[in-house]
């Protein structure tokens, strides 16, 4: 039997939803991120597919940036599916949220375990979003001779 929660029922449990439905914003958010890095990655990778036939300098060079790319690649796709999968839990969350309302038994249980789950998953997502970003900037590291030819280049005094 459906019990009848009135309308301030339904509002409280509509209150109660409101900061899970601001983190799945949030997540999404990471998700647009992430997905826009995993973008990046992909065409940089099939820009370098092109100079990597060969046996000369050039071509080894960009044999050995696929491999970083490739890494890269892999640990944001991860970043993604967990991302997903906090989602997918918040979006749980909410919905447990309603039925234990709406049919009238207590859901805290099964709502704490689900948050836990999503805040796990987002932290390894933000982990792993995090060593994207340290092994893309990895290959950044100039050398001192490199900085000066940047500086030249770009007609600006060392000194500034």
């Amino acid at each position: 039997m459906i019990p009848n929660l009135g309308t301030s029922g339904i509002a409280h449990a509509i209150q109660l939803a409101v900061a899970p439905v601001f983190l799945l914003t949030g997540v999404a958010a990471l998700l647009g991120v992430l997905t826009n890095r995993l973008a990046r990655i992909v065409d940089r990778a099939r820009r370098l597919e092109s100079f990597a036939d060969g046996d000369d300098a050039k071509s080894s060079k960009a044999r050995s940036e696929l491999q970083g790319i490739a890494k890269r690649g892999r640990v944001v796709s991860w970043a993604i599916a967990l991302a997903t999968l906090t989602a997918l839990l918040i979006a749980a969350v909410i919905a447990i949220m309603f039925i234990g309302a709406f049919f009238g038994f207590d859901a805290s249980v099964p709502v704490a375990l689900l948050f836990i789950a999503a805040m796990a998953s987002m932290v390894v997502a933000l982990a792993l979003f995090l060593r994207e970003v340290f092994l893309a900037t990895a290959t950044l590291r100039f050398t001192g001779a490199t900085f000066h030819e940047l500086v030249k280049r770009n007609g600006k005094d060392a000194g500034d």
